[in-house]
């Protein structure tokens, strides 16, 4: 197995998951090895190398700024990286795939919770939307060369992840650990600002979680197009922001700057086709937020806070 991007968020759970299972012979390579974008390179990396699985966990990712101020890197590193992995696999011979992509794929106004029937039938969330279109034609490709070869290849929709070896950087990160990183460095009682109204809804799944649940899907004989994996649970930015506040144990005003704009109103995933499939998310958010933070302060020496 070729595992791609196991220094991330997602792929360093992954990681730790696989070997904690046991089954497979896990291949990784750092961005100094293997530079995904290039697809002659990965190419020649998989025929030699020929693993009976590859999971693309690699991908340039932000929050809301990021995408907002750097559109055309976002989508045009991303199909880099994605062709290079799924188009190398395919003539590698290689026969299963996981594809790891986003819940910004959906649709900005939608039915919530949202079924993966609601692919491509409205406008995408224009803050996001290069790095959306990215991710949707790497979901399309693997869901073409399944119907066309017969190939196990599928993604996988998360909704927003955290855990150990986030990004904690204000200006490129996502909301979650934005807010860790603010409120922590405002203690014990300096203001924090925070971005939008504060009314949209987000789903929140840490990353081994969502570790478990891919690992699940690839334990199946076959899984076609595309599943959401999370919880079916959301709260307000709003709610979050407080619960950070509270275990960080900041004790400041926390100030709404609306110059900023909010995103998707919600974003909640309806995960009845994956509990269908034998796998649902049983956790504390609370208890698992405290952990995250944990890892947060004992690491944040080396956390990519910049």
């Amino acid at each position: 197995m070729f595992l791609a991007g196991h220094r991330g968020l997602v792929g360093s759970a992954l990681l730790k998951a696989l070997a904690a299972k046991g089954e497979y012979q896990v291949l990784t390579r750092t961005r100094q090895e293997l530079d995904l974008t290039d697809e002659t390179t990965v190419g020649c990396f998989l025929q030699n190398e020929r693993p009976d699985w590859v999971i693309l966990a690699a991908a340039k990712v932000g929050g809301i700024m990021a995408n907002k101020s750097h559109p055309a890197d976002f989508i045009a590193t991303n199909l880099a990286i994605q062709q290079s992995a799924i188009m190398g696999a395919f003539r590698a011979g290689v026969p299963n795939f996981a594809f790891l992509s986003s819940s910004c794929v959906y649709p900005k106004i939608t039915p919530q919770p949202i079924p993966e029937t609601a692919l491509l039938t409205g406008s995408l969330e224009p803050t996001n939307s290069a790095y959306a279109i990215a991710k949707l034609a790497g979901m399309e490709l693997c869901n073409a060369l399944s119907i066309q070869h017969g190939v196990n290849y599928f993604s996988v929709v998360p909704p927003n992840v955290y855990g150990p070896r986030d990004n904690f950087d204000p200006q490129g990160s996502h909301v979650l650990a934005s807010l860790m990183r603010k409120f922590h460095e405002a203690l014990p009682d300096g203001p924090v600002e925070c971005w939008g109204t504060g009314t949209p809804r987000r789903e929140f799944l840490p990353s081994d979680l969502l570790a478990s649940g891919i690992l699940h899907l690839m334990s199946l004989p076959r899984v076609s197009g595309h599943v959401n994996v999370g919880t079916g649970r959301s709260i307000t930015i709003r709610e979050l922001a407080e619960t950070m506040q509270r275990i960080t144990g900041h004790r400041g005003e926390i100030i709404w700057n609306t110059d900023f704009p909010d995103g998707f109103p919600e974003k909640t995933m309806d995960v009845l086709r994956m509990t269908e499939l034998g796998w649902r998310a049983e956790f504390d958010f609370e208890t698992s937020l405290r952990e995250a933070y944990g890892w947060f302060c004992e690491h944040r020496a080396g956390a990519r806070t910049s």
